[in-house]
């Protein structure tokens, strides 16, 4: 039997120098037309050459979703998306998966509110195959009964392991109470009961319903002649007939009254407060839609938003706190969510409801508006830089919105959102009769140990209501929010990127310039070598903890500054600690490089390391790791490495001990980046920039006077089982983990190979555990791979009274792997996997800028 390491985790189960500008390239590429023709049976077809990658992305959108189910169905739309998977009238299970991946594609589909939407990332010499499958899957379902039955376990497994992560719960219960008795109250995966329901002849009966050729959208994008697009599709889905109407009916549950704030407060196995709150708004046709968007990145959208602000930096009362609108087909929703421990909900809400009150009478500043209207067009701009979000954001605007006037309209909404239209909107729509707030709160959490004492006299008690939590926080709102309404409770574009240059600068210094001028953006990665090699073992945390502090300020500028100074210019720059790596990223508009670079070399020549800063930072590492333990993948792979190497830096906790990290000072973090910025560095720009200013950049930056720190190589661990228990859990997780090599050694290329074989919905372990058994949800294998050494890892979630079958089967794959060569047609389809895989998830500048800094840091090629 190979060595292997095995952690389960048993519940009950559900799982300041001043720069030269860096200026775009003037050879960007033209955008491409559109080219759009609707077939003769309605279905319309939208395609866009973009020759960048070798990659054609295909998404075909369906007007079919959870909120166009009767009640009785709920679930019956995300279930078909999981059954078209199990086998249609040409293709036996596993087969669509196979035959995609085979040349280097992606499969999946995704089920909203509105819409179902089957797509595939393809090699671009093979988007045929792709396009043939994806009309397999929408219209040539098998629905057989017995794969039925079995998937409706790995259903409800989902589900309930959706109730094991406090963040779905939560969203859940804020979407019914907020839109109840509207078509969008129930979630999108259904309920045990509906889903146990659902039959070949329910399902077959949605499909003849919904699934109308003229109700949908095929997309087509990337490396691909237009013309061969529109006649393939011509052929392969222009003779589908229309059997209903042309666009499913609206569902008669599709407005909300204000029927009074209503307050739900449940208590769990939570480590924290789990806090939100929710009111219906416009659909997403209404132009107020757009404009809610700029409200919610104003309140809540990034680090320089206002409730973040007062609330998680000032007052330092959450760990987190976010503010979003969401925009359905008919109805809207404005969420807002935050967490926190148990003792300081009282004060939060206290002061979050006065807040709430005032919003109506809220002066919004010019650089609040500009900063929220330019971060909402470069997320959109962003969004586009892969093919596949490419395809997304062109496949949304034209099946709900009009296209590429649509886009046009939805950015001119923004752009003329100022401080009368805010004010109108919130004067409008927002009102305590609408709001619903959901809480989850941990067991021990009892308001009355939690009240001021003054509260907790039979006189206070009584006129605040304050016997439960539900009624206090219902008597607080009324009491800071007045109002009578509480009384209720063109030309084909080449791939514009120039060839790699790799700069020696001496002494420790690389430069990697990788040039792309497709869109005017840049990404940068600085890494050091270092990270958690520079720590003993006391320490462990502390690099992470020097990260996090580093860029919370300088000598010239605060905190606040900075986070401000870097959301007006719709730019990033962050810094991470790896197991052998210090990372600093940087993401930006090309026009305001030359700034943000002049920021990067503030940032390492004079880090403010204040005190105050320090305090909030302990916090936020604290709240990380308490909420990682508070969910069972999380705890695992938090204690997996210490378990693996005990005593070497790769089993180190990156984010340490709460006990030891709430010990830590500025002073300490101070002197660990002193050892850390001497370290030898790789700086890797990606994007459109100007060369002779990068360079000048990459030579003003700090110079290494240390040799590279490069680990040992570590011993594993002689104990080979670990097991974990988070109580109240519906879900266990099984990790079975193999010791293999690192980067660089010969066998790694082999070893990826085997993982692509073994992973994917057409790989060994899908098809044998999840397939045949269905055992669970997610079944795969992934690596982990370090300099000194690397590790296979299998991995299931599933019931805790199938943990011992699903390990056996893990055995039993790993058996026949030992008995006997793997088919040609496997190695082939791995092979081709890890090419699309590669091309995927490199599209991006700051993966690719990622990658070379990190390879070249370790002394491989690009």
């Amino acid at each position: 039997m190979p060595c292997l390491f095995t952690l389960l985790l048993t519940g009950f189960l559900c799982m300041s120098a001043h720069l030269p500008a860096l200026a775009a390239s003037p050879d960007t590429a033209p955008a491409q037309a559109l080219h759009s023709v609707r077939l003769e049976n309605g279905l319309r077809v939208l395609v866009k050459q973009d020759r960048r990658f070798p990659l054609v992305s295909l998404r075909l959108y369906v007007h079919a979703g959870s909120a166009y189910e009767d009640p009785k169905e709920a679930g019956i739309s995300h279930m078909l998306e999981h059954m078209v998977f199990k086998g249609t009238a040409k293709r036996p299970k596993g087969q669509l998966a196979a035959d995609v991946e085979r040349t280097g594609g992606y499969l999946n589909a995704a089920t909203s509110f509105d819409y179902t939407v089957y797509l595939t990332d393809m090699t671009a010499a093979h988007w045929k195959e792709g396009l043939d499958v994806l009309k397999d899957m929408a219209f040539n379902p098998s629905l057989d009964p017995q794969e039925l039955e079995a998937e409706k376990e790995v259903v409800i497994a989902e589900l309930k392991r959706g109730e094991d992560n406090p963040g779905q719960r939560l969203f859940r219960l804020t979407h019914r109470q907020a839109l109840k008795d509207s078509s969008y109250q129930d979630p999108i995966i259904g309920y045990e009961e509906t889903v146990r329901s659902l039959t070949p002849k329910m399902m077959r009966a949605y499909i003849e319903r919904l699934y109308q050729p003229q109700a949908m959208l095929l997309v087509v994008c990337g490396d691909v002649e237009p013309e061969a697009a529109i006649a393939e599709a011509q052929r392969l889905f222009g003779n589908l007939k229309n059997t209903g109407a042309a666009r499913p009916d609206a569902a008669p549950r599709q407005s909300v009254q204000a029927g009074g704030f209503t307050a739900v407060v449940q208590k769990g196995p939570w480590n924290k407060v789990h806090f939100s709150l929710a009111l219906p708004m416009p659909a997403l046709s209404d132009t107020r839609a757009a404009q809610l968007d700029v409200l919610a990145q104003i309140l809540g959208g990034d680090a320089s938003s206002r409730f973040y602000r007062s609330y998680k930096y000032d007052k330092r009362l959450v760990d987190g706190i976010d503010v979003g609108n969401y925009s359905f087909e008919r109805l809207g929703l404005f969420y807002i969510q935050a967490s926190m421990d148990a003792d300081k909900l009282i004060p939060f809400w206290e002061s979050f409801s006065r807040d709430l009150a005032a919003l109506g009478e809220s002066t919004f500043s010019r650089e609040e508006l500009d900063r929220a209207k330019l971060n909402l067009e470069d997320s959109l701009l962003r969004s586009k830089e892969t093919l596949s979000g490419l395809t997304s954001k062109l496949g949304y605007f034209a099946f709900f919105a009009g296209g590429e006037q649509g886009e046009e309209n939805y950015l001119r909404s923004i752009r003329d959102t100022d401080q009368a239209v805010l004010l109108d909107l919130i004067r409008s729509l927002f009102s305590p009769a609408a709001l619903s707030m959901t809480v989850l709160l941990p067991e021990e959490a009892a308001l009355a140990d939690l009240l001021p004492k003054a509260e907790n006299s039979p006189k206070e008690k009584d006129e605040t209501g304050a016997g439960s939590w539900e009624s206090w926080l219902t008597a607080t709102l009324a009491k800071n929010w007045k109002g009578p309404e509480l009384a209720a409770s063109g030309p084909a574009a080449a791939l514009s990127a120039g060839a790699p240059e790799i700069i020696e600068l001496g002494k420790g210094r690389t430069l990697v310039l990788l040039p792309d001028s497709t869109l005017p953006y840049v990404a940068a990665n600085l890494v050091f070598s270092g990270g958690d090699t520079l720590l003993d073992g006391k320490d462990q945390g502390l690099a992470s903890f020097a990260a996090s502090l580093l860029t919370k300020g300088s000598a010239g500028r605060s905190a606040l500054d900075v986070e401000d100074y870097l959301s007006d210019r719709a730019s990033a720059l962050s810094a991470s600690a790896g197991r052998q790596s210090f990372n600093l990223s940087l993401n930006a508009p090309s026009r305001f490089s030359g700034e943000i670079f002049s920021l990067l070399l503030e940032t390492l020549g004079s880090p403010a390391f204040k005190e105050e800063e320090a305090s909030r930072v302990r916090d936020n590492q604290i709240a990380a790791i308490v909420a990682r333990e508070d969910q069972p993948t999380g705890l695992a792979f938090r204690r997996m490495f210490p378990f693996l190497f005990t005593k070497h830096p790769y089993g180190y906790l990156q984010l340490g001990e709460k006990d030891r990290v709430a010990a830590f000072t500025a002073k300490d973090a101070q002197a660990f980046w002193k050892e850390q910025v001497q370290q030898p560095w790789v700086l890797s720009v990606c994007g459109s920039y100007d060369r002779e200013a990068i360079v000048a950049a990459a030579k003003a930056l700090p110079l290494p006077d240390k040799k590279e720190s490069a680990p040992a190589v570590p011993e594993w661990n002689s104990e080979r089982a670990l097991s974990l228990h988070l109580p109240g859990r519906n879900q266990g997780h099984l990790l079975m983990l193999f010791p293999t090599v690192g980067y660089g050694d010969k066998d790694e290329a082999g070893l990826d190979l085997l993982q692509n074989i073994l992973a994917g919905q057409s790989g060994l372990l899908f098809r044998d555990l999840r397939d045949k058994q269905g055992l669970g949800y997610t079944v795969t294998a992934f690596p982990w791979k370090a300099e000194k050494a690397g590790a296979l890892i299998f991995y299931i979630g599933t019931a805790p009274d199938k943990m011992a079958q699903a390990e056996e089967g893990f055995r039993k794959v790993i058996a026949r792997l030992a008995e006997r060569p793997l088919p040609e047609e496997e190695l082939e389809r791995g092979k081709n996997q890890m090419e699309g895989d590669y091309y995927r998830e490199h599209q991006s500048l700051a993966a690719r800028s990622a990658e070379a800094a990190g390879l070249t840091l370790l002394g491989r090629p690009l």
